[in-house]
């Protein structure tokens, strides 16, 4: 297969295979292929909201410090080949189709035998190990893609590291319907005698978590952010001092001090098992971070961001920094959600900030919400709203109605920001 053909090789796939949480069939799979997994080393991190912010300041200072690191991460707004990087390249199209035809050509021999066939997620996340391997990566950032104990990332054994960020509820169809239940799906990475950092839990799934290092022998390290003070701020970027040492961070949003303190915690455990950094390093490392989506600044006049707050804990995060950063300023607010979220409750928390709401339909997904049913959920909470045929349409009409001391604030899902910032840059530049 050529770039091209993997890539309708992948769509077919997420098409017609429904996504299952379970590892034998990616055991199967890996095993086929020659467990190239068995031959790396592994940050594993899990959790609701902040995973790929950690994973973004974690990478940023250990190929500062000159290590040869391994990203896999999901969803990417701008190119589907950044989801495997490896020390700031991304995997080639060519190598990819490779890999992807050496996959396929294990699956075809698997459904022979009478296997299913594994899902897309399974076969990306099976592309990136053997890209990681035959990268030699020194280490590798592995994001968790749902849940965690029967996640096909789960299949690993060298992790060094596993790392919780803030569990809350989410998936509710997929991993239970309590905080316990979803903790305990979440705590599934912890290994037996390895090292955990969690984010400060709320009780219920820091319970779960305190149960699942003691069973497996884990030394769990808090990370406490309320320890930690913010020195300068604004909605493009805060300095955080940590240690008694000053981080910038060009990370706006105000979740993003914990997933920093998160991040500062499990280096200091890195430290200890091999992959030492210096003050330097990790300052510079943190400058340097690169993490689009996450409460962005696109344009400055007016001022447009984008955020991927999709459940109800990223819309808490969400309404706490619009009360932060723009108390008193006209809101025009562009939402897109999948079907299957609770954005009912995305929409109930933030809904009443805004004077203007336009909805969209995010595109190309078969579980996307139509924008005028979620314009109908939206007014019962806000009146304000209308829905839009397309992104660039909303963007538009958008701009047309901002002064420029207006704040424009697009959210509800991820997988629109690309487009949409592609959109906002083509209006600038015009």
């Amino acid at each position: 297969m050529n770039y091209q053909e993997s890539r309708e090789y992948i769509d077919r796939v997420t098409r017609e295979i429904p996504s299952v949480l379970g590892l034998d069939h990616m055991r199967e799979l890996m095993k086929r292929l020659g467990n190239p997994q068995d031959d790396l080393k592994y940050v594993h991190v899990a959790g609701t909201n902040g995973k790929g912010s950690v994973i973004a300041f974690l990478y940023s200072v250990l190929s500062e410090a000159g290590y040869r690191v391994g990203r896999y991460v999901s969803p990417t707004l701008y190119s589907y080949r950044g989801r495997m990087e490896v020390s700031g390249s991304r995997i080639s199209r060519e190598k990819f189709a490779a890999y992807i035809t050496q996959v396929a050509d294990a699956i075809t021999a698997m459904t022979k035998d009478g296997y299913p066939h594994p899902t897309a997620f399974e076969i990306e996340t099976a592309v990136a190990f053997l890209f990681f391997r035959n990268e030699k990566c020194d280490l590798v950032l592995l994001e968790v893609g749902m849940g965690g104990n029967l996640d096909a990332t789960n299949i690993i054994k060298n992790t060094l590291l596993s790392v919780l960020v803030s569990i809350s509820m989410d998936h509710m169809s997929f991993l239970g319907n309590t905080l316990s239940q979803i903790a305990e799906k979440k705590a599934g990475i912890i290994k037996d005698n390895s090292h955990v950092v969690t984010a400060m839990q709320k009780p219920e799934a820091m319970q779960v978590i305190e149960t699942a290092c003691a069973k497996h022998h884990a030394h769990c390290t808090v990370a406490d952010a309320s320890t930690v003070p913010v020195i300068k701020e604004s909605c493009m970027g805060q300095t955080i001092r940590y240690d008694g040492e000053d981080y910038e961070i060009p990370l706006a949003g105000v979740y993003q001090k914990e997933n920093a303190v998160v991040a500062l915690n499990a280096l200091k455990v890195l430290n200890d098992l091999g992959f030492p950094t210096t003050e330097d390093q990790r300052k510079e490392g943190f400058k340097n971070t690169h993490w689009n989506g996450r409460f962005t600044v696109i344009c400055k006049k007016p001022l447009f961001v984008v955020d991927g707050a999709h459940n109800p804990a990223a819309a808490d995060m969400l309404a706490a920094s619009i009360e932060h950063y723009f108390k008193g300023k006209r809101l025009i607010y562009i939402m897109g959600v999948f079907a299957d979220k609770d954005y009912r409750s995305v929409i109930q928390k933030t809904a009443h900030f805004a004077d203007q709401i336009l909805t969209i339909q995010t595109p190309d997904n078969v579980r996307a919400l139509p924008a005028e049913k979620l314009a109908e959920a939206v007014r019962e909470y806000n009146l304000n709203v209308r829905a839009m045929m397309s992104i660039k349409d909303a963007v538009e009409k958008a701009f047309a109605i901002a002064g420029e001391q207006d704040v424009i604030i697009a959210f509800g899902s991820l997988s629109f920001i690309g487009e949409m910032t592609d959109v906002v840059e083509g209006i600038k530049n015009n």
